[in-house]
């Protein structure tokens, strides 16, 4: 039996939580300067989006998080991606513009309880919540795991990727499309991410001898090495989803 948690309702899960949940990430993910204007606000604003998914023994499994917004329900009104979202719903608050959506921004499974159908538990529970909650729209800028394995490839053209059984050949968005999801449109620009070239090899564990374009671990895109301004810059792509 699992039950949805807000956060708030358990700080003593907190500590595992920035543990378990941070080493699914690369490290570069964390490093996106447009989110830092909006970090505190958001979890002041929206401290009832964010929810852990526990056990019957209130062992943490999953976690989850979101953020409300209003938007018209075509591909054009859609977010530029997760940053922009995350711009749009703190703007929107502070406006006192009534939502009519929500955003799942993140979710992940702890590692030795992934494989076990958690991840469509969290997002069904949090969907669900979402939808009581007066939020009758549901959109998710998603992380495609498997495009890091093609990042040459335009995400335009990955998106369209399927198996010979008609789903999405990349696994999260598999996982989402069997939630009853359907895929709308590329968010070319999600992230952006900036850095010295020192801190990007600390980032990767790469090094970057002379300026140009690299593929990194885990990047969905390619990296561009300026060394001359001592900068490199990585610009995420993302797969806009809409939940029924």
């Amino acid at each position: 039996m699992y039950e949805l948690i807000p956060v708030a309702a358990a700080p003593e899960l907190d500590e595992e939580a920035g543990q378990r949940f941070a080493e699914e990430w690369p490290e570069f993910i964390f490093h996106d300067e447009g989110v830092t204007p909006y970090r505190e606000r958001r979890v002041k604003y929206f401290r009832d989006w964010e929810f852990y998914l526990v056990d019957e023994d209130r062992r943490l499994i999953a976690g989850c998080w979101g953020v409300p917004l209003a938007w018209d329900g075509t591909v054009e009104d859609l977010p530029g991606g997760f940053t922009d979202s995350l711009a749009r719903s703190v703007t929107a608050y502070e406006e006192s513009v009534v939502p009519n959506t929500f955003v799942l921004m993140a979710a992940a499974v702890r590692s030795d309880e992934q494989g076990r159908g958690h991840a469509g538990r969290v997002i069904t529970a949090v969907r669900d919540r979402a939808v009581a909650g007066g939020l009758g729209q549901v959109i998710a800028p998603v992380r495609p795991t498997l495009k890091s394995r093609y990042p040459l490839t335009p995400i335009e053209t990955f998106m369209t990727w399927t198996r010979e059984d008609g789903l999405p050949l990349d696994p999260w968005l598999r996982t989402h499309v069997r939630l009853g999801a359907t895929i709308l449109a590329p968010a070319a620009a999600s992230q952006t991410m900036t850095g010295s070239v020192a801190d990007w090899e600390s980032w990767t564990k790469m090094q970057f001898p002379s300026t140009g374009t690299y593929t990194i671990p885990d990047g969905l895109t390619v990296l561009h090495i300026d060394r001359s301004a001592d900068t490199g810059t990585y610009t995420e792509p993302n797969i806009w989803l809409r939940h029924a």
